[in-house]
């Protein structure tokens, strides 16, 4: 079993001023959408369900934006946003890809235990079990 050091959510949107205006705007007109987004967020802030969620987790929770990936990370994600990425022991796979993520229906609690389950079926352990 790999031992997970932390997970990084990768949203299918831009980070900068200009990529979440047009993120903002293009999911009111429904040309754009990120199911992670719907989890971590409401319409402009931070939902207080997943602050408690995430501090909650066992290991650091990250999130980046595509404009914020690394090489390595884009490698391994292009495409295939948004996801979460779990690391470890030098390692990186994605946990839940886009289709695990809106089975959660925008429920941090949905999230974790989507984490839980994907972990534990793929063989990854947050050290405490």
């Amino acid at each position: 079993m790999a031992t997970i050091e932390r997970y990084v959510g990768i949203y299918h949107a831009n980070g900068s001023l200009t990529g979440e205006l047009a993120y903002f705007v293009g999911k009111r007109l429904g040309r754009s959408h990120c199911a992670l987004c719907d989890i971590t967020h409401g319409l402009v802030s931070t939902k207080p369900a997943w602050q408690r969620c995430r501090v909650m987790l066992p290991v650091r929770f990250e999130t980046l934006h595509l404009d914020e990936r690394d090489d390595e990370m884009r490698a391994l994600t292009e495409g295939r946003t948004p996801c979460v990425v779990v690391e470890g022991h030098g390692m990186r796979e994605i946990l839940l890809g886009r289709d695990d993520l809106e089975a959660c229906k925008g429920s941090p609690d949905a999230l974790v235990q989507a984490l839980e389950q994907a972990g534990s079926e793929r063989g990854w352990t947050t050290g405490g079990a």
